[in-house]
């Protein structure tokens, strides 16, 4: 009976074998699995490399009005909205204590005025009496020398004749002071006239009134060294508008001025505007991020080409922006094209080391995809690349034209798959289900 079991074991391994041997033959065994992508031939394209940043709606021209004086608003002569002309009455603060410091002023003119009509009579007086004391001081210094008078005589003679000299020398300085005074006075006089006038604010430009920030009884600060003041409006060119945006340090190298941009405006939705590159900031300007890094970036002005949004203008307005200050838009300035480069889809280029090169420093990445080879393998193809746009990127080097690049699934690309590995190429349904595109 033991050996009845034998023999069937025996013929169980025997059949093993042989199924092993033919399966062997017949590449059912030992043959890889196949990695399902989707690829497609690199092809030549255009490509246009963008810089986006968002920012917001600013007219290009936009006037703060700051009064130069303190004091109530006692009159709004505009609206927010309103038009107005450069000259045009824009707003009154209370005028009464103003008036009141120039009729000071004017007063103390007056009779700092009076007062150097004074020192100019007294400097008279003082020079009249001194022209009749050097008359006599002459007469007596003759006497004096034909020994007719006293030397006492001679000396008060001529003592009086020093002291009207000195009387003339003060009476000369008194009416430079009053001189000084009335001078003074004029400028203070100058001043509170200027303040009063400065009560009514008129407008600096033409333009509409894009914000009220005031009204009628509240009070306002005047500018000065130590402070900007209240800022009671602003005076907008709403004909003229520009995109204010903020662009990363890594970016700015590549935008320069007059570089053309596509402009995105949150309400027109779906809807693509022309601008231009008007002025790029020099300095950065640093926020905080959310770290405690900072973050750098600069100023850059787009300006939205008229020609653009002609169509949304209003019947029976002329030249009028259909955009706000301060609305949201998405820019991307478009700062290099290629025309004609031989390009692949951005997923299907993958960064890896290169660890057959001995020379290759640590942390050293080098830029690869993978074509499918005629045997149906993934072959790793290392490239140089240049620009890119939202969905291609330019391959200067290491691809020729035709040849099947595997562009999905990124993450077989680009973790999983190795170079020999073979492949089967499917639609991108396939892969993703029915709604992959």
């Amino acid at each position: 009976m033991k050996r009845k079991h034998i023999i069937i074991i025996s013929g169980f391994v025997v059949v093993a074998i042989i199924i092993l041997l033919i399966g062997k033959n017949q590449g059912w065994l030992g043959k890889t699995h196949e990695v399902k992508v989707a690829a497609e031939k690199a092809e030549k394209r255009d490509i246009t490399q963008m810089v986006s940043a968002n920012g917001k709606i600013q007219p290009e021209i936009e006037v703060k009005i700051t009064p130069y004086i303190s004091g109530e608003v006692v009159e709004l002569g505009v609206k927010e909205g309103n038009e107005v002309d450069k000259g045009d009455f824009l707003a009154r603060i209370d005028p009464e204590i103003y008036r009141s410091n120039y009729k000071k002023a004017k007063a103390n003119l007056n009779t700092q005025k009076a007062n150097m009509a004074n020192a100019k009579a007294r400097l008279a007086q003082a020079e009249a009496r001194l022209e009749k004391i050097r008359s006599q001081y002459n007469r007596k210094k003759e006497l004096f020398e034909d020994d007719v008078i006293s030397q006492a005589e001679f000396d008060e003679i001529k003592s009086a004749y020093q002291e009207a000299r000195s009387e003339v020398s003060a009476a000369k300085e008194s009416l430079k002071a009053a001189e000084f005074n009335v001078e003074s006075a004029q400028a203070s006089l100058q001043e509170a006239e200027e303040n009063l006038n400065r009560t009514s604010i008129y407008a600096p430009n033409s333009g509409t009134i894009s914000r009220l920030n005031v009204e009628v009884g509240e009070r306002v600060t005047g500018a000065s060294q130590f402070s900007a003041g209240t800022e009671i409006m602003r005076i907008a060119n709403l004909n003229r508008m520009e995109v204010n945006v903020e662009v990363n340090e890594n970016d700015i190298i590549r935008i320069e001025k007059k570089d053309t941009a596509l402009i995105e405006v949150d309400a027109y939705f779906k809807r693509n505007f022309k601008g231009v590159v008007t002025e790029i900031a020099t300095s950065a300007k640093e926020t905080q991020g959310v770290s405690t890094d900072q973050v750098t970036n600069f100023e850059v002005k787009v300006r939205i080409l008229p020609s653009s949004y002609k169509d949304l203008l209003k019947k029976g307005t002329v030249d009028k922006s259909p955009f706000r200050p301060g609305m949201s838009a998405s820019v991307n300035i478009q700062t290099e094209t290629v025309y004609g480069a031989l390009s692949v889809p951005l997923q299907a280029v993958v960064a890896k080391a290169d660890t057959t090169d001995e020379d290759t420093r640590e942390g050293d990445l080098e830029e690869y995809l993978f074509i499918v080879s005629q045997d149906g393998d993934a072959e790793q193809q290392k490239v140089k690349t240049g620009i890119q746009d939202k969905e291609y990127i330019h391959i200067k080097e290491g691809l020729e034209k035709e040849r099947k690049v595997i562009t999905a699934p990124y993450r077989t690309i680009n973790q999983d798959l190795e170079d020999g590995d073979p492949v089967k190429v499917v639609e991108k349904n396939q892969l993703f289900g029915a709604e992959a595109d």
